[in-house]
């Protein structure tokens, strides 16, 4: 049985964040809530682990994942970030919103779009994740928890238990979840290009 671990949204129970950053330093597979939507992680380095995150989301193997951080200083360890890119990174984060960004060497290659050398990161604006982050000390490699018959992300606790059964190894329970994804901003051809309007405003860099 899937273990499922109730957390407060508003003042997470740093034991309960403990228990679960110790599953994905295991190479584990978890599901957690952030300011978007629920996703399905698992710690940086992981190859197995991401590969159980692709056959649940039945995605090929260029699939973009994102790298979730805990702060613009995670975020520019894995990414270049320049004096426009962080100005604009700042006054979105934390926030729905995912940065696609060139890589550095740190960055893993398989998170990496191959031809462009790019990257998705985001920092979100969800207490839970922040402080499961903050306990893990490291990024989470995370995908919506969407499943592939399905047109929305999965929200409810109570169906996340019963759809994905052993499939993953712990499900954090922040309470319900929202149903919008992020939006995506392109910064790696050196201006702000829409990819994707999600629950993030795009008011002032909508083209």
């Amino acid at each position: 049985m899937v273990s499922r671990l109730e957390v407060h949204p508003v003042n997470p129970q740093q034991r309960l964040l403990a228990a679960a950053a110790d599953v994905l330093r295991k190479g584990q597979v978890i599901v957690y809530p952030t300011d978007s939507s629920y996703a399905l992680g698992c710690a940086i380095g992981q190859k197995g682990a991401l590969d159980r995150i692709r056959q649940i989301r039945r995605t090929e193997i260029d699939h973009d994942f994102t790298l979730v951080c805990r702060d613009l200083s995670e975020i520019a360890t894995y990414a270049r970030v320049d004096n426009a890119a962080y100005r604009l990174l700042k006054s979105l984060t934390p926030g729905p919103y995912t940065f696609v960004l060139k890589a550095t060497s740190e960055a893993p290659k398989r998170l990496q779009n191959p031809k462009r050398k790019s990257i998705g990161l985001r920092v979100p604006d969800n207490r839970i994740a922040l402080a499961l982050l903050e306990e893990l000390g490291a990024p989470i490699m995370s995908s919506t928890l969407q499943l592939p018959e399905d047109d929305l992300p999965l929200t409810d606790p109570d169906e996340i238990e019963t759809r994905l059964g052993t499939r993953v190894d712990l499900i954090i329970d922040g309470g319900a979840c929202g149903l919008e994804p992020t939006t995506i901003l392109d910064l790696s051809g050196g201006r702000v290009e829409v990819i994707r309007h999600g629950k993030g405003s795009i008011e002032g860099f909508d083209g």
